[in-house]
């Protein structure tokens, strides 16, 4: 069985630590990257067909607004199925304590039982939050262990961090 690394990122404006700068790489991409490069797996961008603002806070306040109204973005590309992974590594930002809800549309998407799923965030300060049980709830039959959250403004020094854990999760 083969590995995929399926994530959401937003390059543009982001917050990073108290100001916004412009990227041209998502932090959470960066990290899915490396994590390709580690494990040899597949990767899958989750891209919504119509994308969030590149203007930061007019980001944010699209992303609340479809957490508040549960809304199920549609996504670009969407793999026919998952059936040849058994393990998924599955990355976004924390955006207001949960995922961006077009991880929750690709979540809803496939049968996930008797998978493996690995979480990893990015934030500037959240952390986690309820991501890992949010996942537990989408992804019935999966196996949710241990996730990873680095702080996007550190992203690029984080090899290290995501080697470490990713041999703590492969024992």
């Amino acid at each position: 069985m083969k590995k995929l690394v399926a994530f959401y990122s937003r390059a543009d404006e982001n917050y990073f630590g108290g100001s916004l700068k412009y990227i041209s790489v998502g932090n959470t991409e960066k990290i899915a990257k490396m994590i390709v490069e580690i494990t040899g797996a597949d990767m899958y961008k989750i891209e919504q067909k119509v994308p969030y603002s590149k203007d930061y806070n007019e980001c944010i306040a699209q992303a609340k607004e479809d957490l508040h109204n549960n809304a199920r973005p549609e996504i670009l590309n969407m793999p026919e199925n998952l059936d040849e992974y058994d393990e998924i590594y599955l990355g976004y930002p924390n955006y207001w304590g949960t995922m961006p809800m077009a991880v929750y549309t690709f979540l809803e998407a496939y049968d996930f039982e008797g998978k493996k799923i690995y979480p990893f965030c990015t934030h500037e300060g959240s952390g986690m939050s309820r991501t890992a049980s949010d996942i537990k709830k989408c992804a019935k039959g999966a196996e949710v262990l241990k996730g990873l959250a680095i702080q996007g403004s550190k992203v690029d020094n984080a090899r290290k961090t995501i080697e470490e854990w990713n041999a703590q999760i492969e024992k």
